[in-house]
């Protein structure tokens, strides 16, 4: 019998043999296997939900939380967002081969980048299955090889869609071994997989900040990571009330449980006392938890059908992942700047306002992988952004920021045409 090491070693050898073959497959055999996916999506959701139903139930009788819960989940719906955002993902230009930056050096020689795929990318993550379908169709668009390994929480409907995923892709020309899923759930696995620098050229973890440390610190090749989402909406005091409402009830009760949800709501004090209660209001129909710093508590604490919990220093900083918000008011633009640097993940920050110069000022100075004036960060997505789905949302600077799709998963190559140049 093979053991879990050997098993993990053999696909590793098999993914970076496919890879070589990867970078090379034309763009029509790529597309006919995300076709074939989104296809499959379909025809065999009744296998897909039945092994999603083993793992939701598992996940119920652990005491999963509903935040977790809601990521595992798989619905008739959902499957068909994910065949959807697939098929996107297929719509979009090929990345691989792009020749740009084309110029004639003095001496003749003519330089420019093409673009080619990474190689093979890892990715590890917990207990959100939909990943393992969205990772394989944006590294198989953009010709990479990858390496699947997802959490225990979620196994059987992950190795359903990763069976998916291969058979899919097997039909439609595409290498053997280029999509590979580590399916023992044991941890050393994942301790082995981020030293094997020779075969993975890029991890992604996707998950809790525990999964995200323990990649980073481990891993002997690079790491794109992020994920962790501290999302703050600032009301300035120019803002139009209605909208702003309107944002920050989506924000924060449109779907919670993810990393772009709102978890800190900053009001001008300007506006604190006309805004706060409408905003309030709206939340509470959703049954929204407002934990508020003393300013804020004084200007709701009539209203009976609200939650309130005086704010505490943990709630600064914190990604509540529910429906609970922290609220605090503060005086100027600079009050609210400086408390997203000290507090924000670098992920997505809003402004609502309807002048000028504050809209640029939070633009400019924020420093966060996205950036919003008068939207909802809830738009923080690879298909919300046209990327048709993404691997994950990098709140790093390198070597790519905010939602990673096709391109962030390709390099370049110099090349070089000469007619006989030779250096002096």
């Amino acid at each position: 019998m093979t053991s879990p090491l050997a098993e993990l070693e053999a696909k590793g050898k098999a993914v970076k043999a496919a890879s070589r073959r990867m970078a090379c497959i034309s763009t029509g055999v790529k597309n006919q296997a995300l076709g074939n996916i989104a296809a499959d999506l379909s025809a065999r959701k009744d296998e897909i939900l039945a092994a999603n139903r083993i793992d939701y139930r598992a996940g119920e009788a652990s005491g999963m939380g509903a935040a977790m819960l809601d990521r595992l989940m798989l619905s008739a719906e959902r499957l068909e967002a994910m065949a959807k955002d697939v098929l996107t993902v297929a719509a979009l230009p090929d990345p691989v081969g792009e020749v740009f930056d084309m110029r004639t050096l003095p001496n003749g020689l003519l330089l420019g980048r093409k673009r080619v795929p990474l190689g093979v990318i890892g990715a590890i993550y917990e207990s959100r299955p939909n990943v393992t379908i969205d990772i394989s169709a944006l590294c198989l668009k953009s010709g990479n090889a990858i390496m699947l390994r997802g959490g225990k929480e979620a196994i059987h409907s992950s190795c359903a869609l990763a069976r998916v995923v291969q058979e899919a892709a097997a039909r439609a020309g595409i290498p053997d071994g280029a999509v590979q899923f580590i399916e023992n759930t044991d941890r050393s696995l994942v301790g082995h997989m981020l030293k094997m620098s020779g075969t993975i050229d890029l991890i992604i973890p996707r998950g809790g900040a525990g999964l995200i440390k323990f990649v980073t610190e481990n891993a002997a090749m690079p790491v794109v990571s992020g994920g962790i989402g501290v999302c703050h909406t600032y009301v300035d005091r120019s803002a139009e009330p209605d909208k702003a409402v309107a944002i920050a009830y989506n924000a924060k009760v449109q779907r919670p449980t993810v990393c772009n949800a709102l978890d800190t709501l900053l009001v001008h004090a300007d506006i604190a006392e006309s805004y706060l209660p409408l905003v309030a209001k709206e939340w509470a129909k959703a049954g929204v938890e407002m934990h508020c710093d003393e300013r804020s508590l004084a200007i709701l604490k009539g209203g009976s059908s609200l939650k309130l919990v005086p704010a505490t220093d943990e709630d600064w900083g914190k990604e509540f992942l529910a429906l609970v918000a922290a609220v605090k008011v503060v005086d100027s633009l600079d009050e609210a700047l400086a408390h997203i640097e000290r507090y924000g993940s670098g992920h997505s920050e809003a402004i609502v306002t309807e002048e000028y110069q504050p809209a640029m000022r939070f633009l400019n100075e924020v420093d966060a992988a996205c950036v919003y004036v008068n939207a909802s960060t809830r738009f923080t997505d690879g298909s919300q952004f046209g990327l048709g789905a993404e691997v994950g949302i990098s709140t790093q600077k390198m070597h790519a920021r905010g939602p990673l799709g096709l391109k962030e998963l390709t390099s370049y190559k110099w090349i070089v045409f000469g007619n006989g140049q030779v250096r002096p």
